[in-house]
């Protein structure tokens, strides 16, 4: 579904690479977290499978399409194949939460019939159907962000790319959004998420995938957890202790 190989991206200017010999292989309807301090490579990598940038070496594959065959004027076709969901929501002020939902599958060529039957379905997903009349300086930031959702789904991506998608919200709301990003998930879309907090990955068992300088310092399979340094042995999940052993502790 995603397959990097030993890609290398250099930019202008600088003296090391923002990603350095990177390969990762992401199966379809994985959910990975994507962490790292910043500085790391994620941003980089995450642009590197939107093509918002090329690397310099190395092999991009994205849903069986090699990237290096996609000429300039498809590749606005080709993102519409994603679904991305950033950290500042970029909803339109002007229009109302339905409209900002229609107008993504306005451009994405949808008739109006079927705009007007998917909308209402995509709202109801993340509980927002009877906001939908409402301007986005009406809802609160974990609204927004379920609306930034929606209109990322509501073309049925195989792929969802969340970048930081709790950076500016609380506690309880962050844990909301990655409930729902777990709904999308278990639907069979394949959800790549960049994220700083570690709670919630801690939290959720999933696979993790830690950079470093450019470089991916550990993949971990299962039960992931939230470590940005140390020894590969750091990054194994701590065997729980059996009650009776604690009680005698003590």
């Amino acid at each position: 579904m995603i397959l990097l190989d030993h890609v290398t991206k250099i930019y202008p200017g600088d003296k090391k690479p923002a990603l350095d010999d990177v390969s990762l292989h992401i199966e379809p309807n994985e959910f990975v977290f994507l962490v790292g301090k910043s500085g790391a490579g994620k941003s980089t990598l995450m642009k590197m499978i939107t093509k918002e940038e090329n690397p310099d070496a190395g092999k991009i594959i994205i849903g069986g399409i090699d990237l290096d065959y996609i000429k300039r004027r498809h590749i606005p076709h080709y993102r519409r194949r994603l679904g991305v969901v950033f950290q500042d929501f970029k909803l339109l002020p002007r229009r109302t939460v339905y409209e900002n939902v229609a107008f993504a599958l306005e451009i994405a060529g949808m008739s109006t019939r079927d705009i007007k039957h998917t909308v209402p379905k995509v709202l109801e997903l993340v509980d927002l159907l009877d906001q939908a009349h409402k301007f986005p300086s009406q809802l609160s930031g974990g609204q927004q962000q379920r609306v930034s959702i929606a209109r990322s789904v509501a073309r049925q991506p195989k792929i969802l790319i969340a970048d930081e998608p709790t950076g500016n919200l609380d506690k309880l709301t962050r844990k909301e959004i990655i409930t729902l990003l777990q709904k999308i998930n278990d639907f069979g879309t394949t959800v790549l998420v960049t994220t700083h907090d570690e709670a919630i990955v801690n939290n959720l068992d999933k696979r993790v995938v830690t950079l470093k300088n450019g470089r991916i310092v550990a993949d971990q399979k299962t039960h992931g957890i939230y470590k940005l340094d140390g020894d590969p042995e750091d990054f194994k999940p701590k065997p729980k202790e059996p009650r009776n052993a604690q009680k005698l502790r003590h």
